[in-house]
């Protein structure tokens, strides 16, 4: 692969780690660019192996499999953060250009190393993560400060949409916790009296250019998220010129290639602390799919082939609203009946996405739906029209 001539112009093979619905949709960009995709996912119905030129079927340590991805393709990316780091880094030896690299991915993968990288980039954005305290060992519980009640008891690895987290209110509580989770290495994170969580989307090329998608404004239930607003309906000035430090900051510190989504908290006394960073296109940015020049899915493919980035300036007001696998499930009688997608189709300002997934469950993620208007207020009115045809209930209805 070393005679690769840079950039990778179609029909070059590009290869993604991950076959869910965000390698779903890497493959549709690639495509539609010209690119020929070959997707590692161990699902023989993963959404992205679906539509793939090719699918390996195979574990993601698979040597014989990743030696044929490096055959194959000319470059690499991640759909998820969870792909082992040995997996990056023998691609890697193999010559083939991957991002983003194992540095980065293994930062986000572990939460005490998430934390710890962002109070290093604290002195140069101005802003940092919650108050926080690791918990791998008795010694480290016994010493926990009272200040971080109540809070919340994370894993620090395999926690997502509220998995692998519980609130605590007192040390005894956290004892209790920390033994349901396993013992496990954790951390404890203060509990923010939270005002409401913006989310921030940037790509980067290998030249170091980069672009700054616009910053969503977040609802989650139950841990999953909900509702995203873009224009973010409570966001100022001040707090995009945080954000935009912030972000270019932590992207340019992680050397990462690539999308990357930060989320941030704002409190209710106005000040703004960094969440967790995601290194991979995020749920968040579904909605630039029909609201952006070019959604965050092409800026993935252009920076992993050396493209020039894409302008992602947004196009229209957009809502999008998450679609569980619990609408397919009668409420009466809990059998599986498809949703009322013909209600959702004659809503003319309404794009509906779903991902291919085979069987509908409780909690997992089957679609999405995107509402374009002249502005939030009026896009969240039909968000809640189609939230009444679908019966999906909402803490904040």
């Amino acid at each position: 692969m070393s005679n690769i001539a840079w950039p990778l112009y179609p029909p070059a093979y590009l290869g993604i780690l991950g076959g869910g619905q965000l390698g779903r949709y890497f493959v549709q960009a690639a495509q539609d660019l010209g690119y020929q995709v070959c997707v590692l996912d161990p699902d023989p119905n993963s959404p992205a192996g679906q539509i793939a030129q090719e699918h390996l079927l195979a574990q993601y340590d698979d040597e014989d499999a990743l030696h044929h991805m490096a055959q194959l393709c000319d470059a690499i990316s991640t759909e998820f953060e969870n792909v082992p780091a040995n997996t990056i880094d023998y691609l890697i030896k193999q010559g083939v250009f991957v991002a983003p690299k194992s540095f980065a991915v293994s930062i986000a993968q572990n939460r005490i190393k998430e934390k710890e990288f962002l109070k290093i980039c604290q002195s140069l954005m101005g802003i940092g993560p919650v108050d926080y305290a690791v918990i791998a060992n008795d010694d480290q519980l016994k010493t926990v400060q009272e200040s971080l009640f109540p809070g919340i008891l994370k894993t620090a690895q395999l926690g997502y949409d509220g998995k692998g987290q519980q609130r605590v209110h007192n040390i005894n509580e956290l004892k209790q916790a920390w033994k349901t989770l396993g013992k496990v290495s954790c951390v404890l994170e203060k509990k923010l009296d939270l005002a409401f969580e913006l989310s921030a989307i940037i790509a980067r090329g290998d030249n170091d250019e980069t672009h700054l998608l616009p910053i969503a404004q977040n609802i989650h239930e139950n841990g999953i998220l909900h509702l995203s607003m873009v224009p973010a309906p409570n966001l100022t000035k001040e707090l995009q010129e945080k954000i935009h430090l912030a972000a270019h900051t932590i992207i340019r510190q992680l050397e990462y290639v690539g999308v990357l989504c930060i989320e941030f908290f704002v409190l209710k006394d106005g000040s703004l602390v960094v969440n967790e960073i995601a290194p991979r296109p995020h749920n968040s940015g579904h909605h630039t799919l029909d609201s952006c020049l070019t959604n965050q899915f092409e800026q993935q493919v252009r920076s992993l082939a050396k493209l020039p980035l894409g302008n992602s300036g947004l196009l229209s007001p957009v809502v999008m609203l998450n679609i569980l696998g619990d609408i397919w499930f009668d409420k009466n009688t809990n059998d599986i009946r498809s949703p009322d997608w013909e209600k959702i189709f004659a809503m003319p300002y309404a794009k509906l996405h779903l991902y291919g997934k085979a069987e509908p469950k409780i909690g997992r993620k089957m679609g999405h739906i995107n509402f374009i208007a002249d502005s939030v207020d009026q896009a969240l009115v039909d968000a809640k029209h189609a939230m009444d045809i679908l019966g999906i209930l909402s803490s904040r209805q």
